[in-house]
């Protein structure tokens, strides 16, 4: 493996650690910003928990695993891809910069939301 792989996977993951260990320990702080995306996938979906706040620590769960196994490098490319797909509808809940009001608040929520694309970018480089 290269040095830029070694070095690269764990600066990548951080961000899902960091964000699923705070998702499971206080899915409170999440699930309001998450219910306009559980609610449509959870309806169409039967094997998910109904409860936002559920989902919300399932999603934390796959974070904090799936950045684990892509910063140690085990699995990394399926990790990756675990990550990617549930990158998506984190980002559509968590930045919805489109229904912001504030002007700040937009900028903010849409430089959120490209960090997110950004990040996701990285994690399909990482699957290939």
């Amino acid at each position: 493996m290269s040095l830029l792989r070694t070095a690269g996977r764990p600066m990548l993951a951080s961000m899902f650690v960091a964000g699923g260990l705070h998702s499971l320990r206080r899915p409170q702080d999440v699930a309001p910003a998450a219910e306009p995306v559980v609610r449509p996938v959870t309806e169409r979906v039967s094997v998910l928990p109904d409860r936002t706040e559920q989902l919300v620590r399932l999603n934390g769960a796959v974070h904090v695993v799936g950045g684990i196994m892509l910063g140690l490098g085990r699995c990394p490319r399926v990790a990756a891809l675990a990550l990617a797909a549930t990158l998506v509808p984190t980002t559509l809940a968590g930045h919805r910069f489109w229904e912001a009001e504030d002007p700040g608040d937009r900028a903010q929520q849409r430089i959120h939301f490209l960090k997110n694309v950004a990040m996701m970018g990285g994690l399909l480089i990482a699957a290939d």
